[in-house]
């Protein structure tokens, strides 16, 4: 099941549709209903990358001469003065470049931050391949039950489908993603297999964390627990799945005793879809905090959606992030709408690392959907009505750092040290980049050229 985020504390007045789509099915997940690599990458926010000298040196004693690369002409976050950006094996130097070394024009464009999608489905998109026309739904079982009519209608397999989106999210400036893939019986483990498969081709281009994502239910659907356990036993994933432990599965203790019994036995973390609203999603919370601590696994731990958190009252939200701060819980949203935006600014305050996603890209969900992080970040002052331009930039910064936080990355911020992993677009400043969302002329992962013109370069 796919979903909100925000970056700042507006609200706008957006009206939500009348009819059932995804956005207002997800809004109503609970009614409808009835009824989270490697400890590195999932512990939180990364500490300081190493200093560039040390790393030099590093080259330097293994015989091995550091690989300079220089992007010359570049204005990072939109500065009024072009300057040159030295990279040094990955990361961004603060030492001048030596002679002879491989020099990029910027061609005064700004320089930005790559951006990071903290949840999105790859697994269940079919990007690149030929129009799906879609049937109505009324519940999630039926979503559920075209998923698998999907699965099994498809000639590409998934990998290449993950692929065909992954390579394209690179090419719109995406650093890293965290990939959710359905995990049931309706499937095996061919999703996380699948997405597995992409992101070895991929591994100098993109940061890719796998969730097994039980989208049938961990509990109502027999056979789904033991998948998990497999998948994580096999070194499949980074984090183990649940959904909405109330509303859907109907077993609150069973489940969550299951995805986290899973996720200690194995050294993976836990992201959990959780759409269930009121008092449903907060008993839910509880059940999260509760085991997140018994089990020492602060740090470790993500919600995702939580459509529970933006009804509270100041005083109850306030108590929640102080529950979520103190065991390190991160959270993502993808701003389906003004009312269901997590209030990032008041969790960061307690702490809260909050990221922002794309959710399901052009599947049996929705047509909609481009895995364009710009986009999404341009999505998030739409819905929360925001006008400033420090506005603007708090929702470019949920989309590149808050996602960071949430996969345990290191900010590209160019700073010395930083990873040089940056997009290059011509415009006047960032607030204006948030707002007409510039093609992508050149995207740099660890100091390689990886996109030109909106393009992959394989």
């Amino acid at each position: 099941m796919q979903s909100p985020s925000s970056s700042s504390s507006h609200s706008s007045a957006l009206a939500s549709p009348g009819a059932l789509s995804r956005r207002t099915m997800l809004a109503g997940a609970a009614a409808l209903a009835g009824a989270t690599a490697t400890a590195a990458a999932t512990a939180g926010p990364a500490t300081a990358a190493v200093p560039v000298a040390a790393e030099a040196a590093a080259s330097s004693a293994s015989g091995r001469r550091a690989r300079t690369v220089v992007f010359r002409n570049v204005r990072p976050f939109g500065a009024a003065k072009a300057r040159d950006l030295v990279v040094v094996d990955g990361r961004v130097s603060d030492r001048p470049a030596p002679h002879g070394a491989k020099v990029v024009d910027g061609g005064g464009r700004i320089a930005l931050p790559s951006l990071v999608d903290a949840h999105i489905h790859p697994d269940k998109t079919t990007w690149g391949g030929s129009w799906v026309s879609r049937r109505p739904a009324s519940a999630i079982a039926d979503y559920v039950a075209q998923d698998v009519e999907l699965f099994r209608s498809q000639r590409r397999p998934v990998v290449e489908r993950a692929y065909g989106l992954m390579t394209h999210a690179v090419s719109r400036g995406t650093r890293g993603m965290r990939a959710h893939a359905d995990v049931a019986p309706a499937y095996g483990l061919a999703g996380v297999e699948g997405v597995a498969e992409a992101r070895e081709r991929l591994r100098h281009a993109l940061d890719i964390q796998i969730v097994a994502f039980p989208q049938h239910g961990v509990i109502r659907t027999p056979g789904t627990a033991a998948l998990l356990e497999k998948a994580a036993r096999e070194g499949l994933i980074d984090m183990i799945g649940g959904i909405d432990p109330i509303g859907f599965d109907n077993a609150l203790d069973d489940q969550l005793d299951v995805v986290f019994g899973i996720a200690d036995r194995h050294g993976v973390g836990v992201d959990i879809h959780l759409h269930d609203r009121g008092e449903k999603g907060m008993k839910a919370m509880r059940g999260i905090v509760d085991r997140t601590r018994a089990l020492s696994l602060a740090g470790k731990v993500t919600v995702s959606h939580v459509f529970c958190l933006p009804g509270l009252t100041d005083r109850e939200l306030g108590s929640i992030a102080a529950d979520l701060g103190d065991q390190d819980i991160a959270l993502t949203t993808v701003a389906p709408s003004d009312s269901l935006v997590l209030p990032i600014a008041r969790l960061r305050e307690h702490g809260v690392r909050v990221g922002l996603g794309s959710d399901g890209v052009r599947d049996s969900w929705s047509p909609f959907g481009n895995a364009d992080m710009m986009h999404r970040a341009h999505i998030l002052g739409w819905v929360t009505d925001v006008r400033l331009d420090d506005e603007l930039r708090d929702c470019y910064d949920v989309a590149a750092h808050g996602g960071a936080d949430v996969m345990g990355l290191a900010h590209a911020d160019f700073k010395a040290g930083a990873p040089a992993d940056f997009v290059l677009v011509r415009g006047e400043c960032l607030p204006q980049v948030v707002v007409d969302m510039p093609r992508r002329d050149m995207v740099v992962h660890g100091g390689v050229v990886v996109a030109r013109d909106g393009e992959f370069l394989a």
